[in-house]
């Protein structure tokens, strides 16, 4: 098994290696960049949106019921949902998220166009397919996501205040204080430095198990699946390694 792990780091290296290079054609890559800003991306923002709103109200619920001492004060419900939503959920969990849409659908697209020999018949046209394939999904999905991160950030924060305001668990002026007070702005920027990198390993984890198809539907599912399983243990890892080294 670690030898097969191994094999596979070094073959998803030199694929990496493969895509990273200047497009031939510059016109047909700013084309397709912009496409797939806009299947990536903007077609996730409702999926964002929605988790969002609701994780925010429930962790404002949650919090509301659990923080009962008279020694902790009120406010604090504002502020520990600003710092779930701001540390974790807005770039890891949300991240995890999206690699079930993203890194799903774009696996499925690129190990249908190697069964059905698209990308070899690029290839014998002498075009470097993995670059042509790759690189603008991996290029714009990391363009947009900070962009899904401060929505995921803020909608949040408004379903908290949603349950502050159609409730009678937290006043509104509590709730408000709560997420204005000991603001840390580094936490915005850590968030959004996280999510590019899971955005990268997202992206860039799909298109190789796409790429690297063989046979037929049942093995493009196959891929598929890996690609999810294995982008969210890596983006599980690289969030204690990005703790680590931005938060000590």
């Amino acid at each position: 098994m670690i030898v097969s792990s191994i094999k596979t780091f070094g073959r998803y290296c030199i694929f990496i290696g493969q895509v990273f290079k200047f497009p031939d054609k510059w016109r047909e890559f700013g084309k397709s960049l912009i496409f797939e800003i806009n299947k990536l991306g903007v077609d996730s923002i409702p999926l964002v949106l929605i988790v969002s709103i609701f994780i925010g109200a429930v962790i404002c619920i949650q919090m509301t019921i659990n923080i009962v001492s008279p020694l902790v004060p009120s406010y604090s419900t504002g502020l520990a949902t600003r710092e779930i939503l701001l540390l974790e959920f807005s770039s890891t969990m949300m991240s995890l998220i999206l690699a079930g849409k993203v890194g799903s659908n774009i696996a499925s697209e690129i190990g249908t166009m190697r069964v059905t020999e698209q990308i070899d018949a690029m290839d014998i046209m002498g075009l470097n397919s993995a670059n042509f394939i790759a690189l603008p999904k991996i290029i714009g999905f990391i363009i947009f996501v900070p962009i899904l991160c401060i929505m995921s950030m803020f909608v949040g924060l408004l379903g908290g205040w949603l349950v502050a305001e159609f409730s009678s668990m937290i006043s509104v002026e509590n709730y408000v204080f709560g997420i204005q007070s000991f603001f840390n702005e580094w936490y915005v920027w850590y968030g959004i430095i996280k999510t590019v990198v899971f955005a990268f390993i997202i992206s860039s984890v799909a298109c190789f198990f796409g790429y690297f198809v063989k046979g037929g539907s049942l093995e493009v599912g196959k891929a598929s699946t890996d690609s999810v399983v294995a982008s969210s243990i890596l983006i599980l890892l690289a969030d204690v390694i990005l703790t680590k080294l931005m938060l000590q």
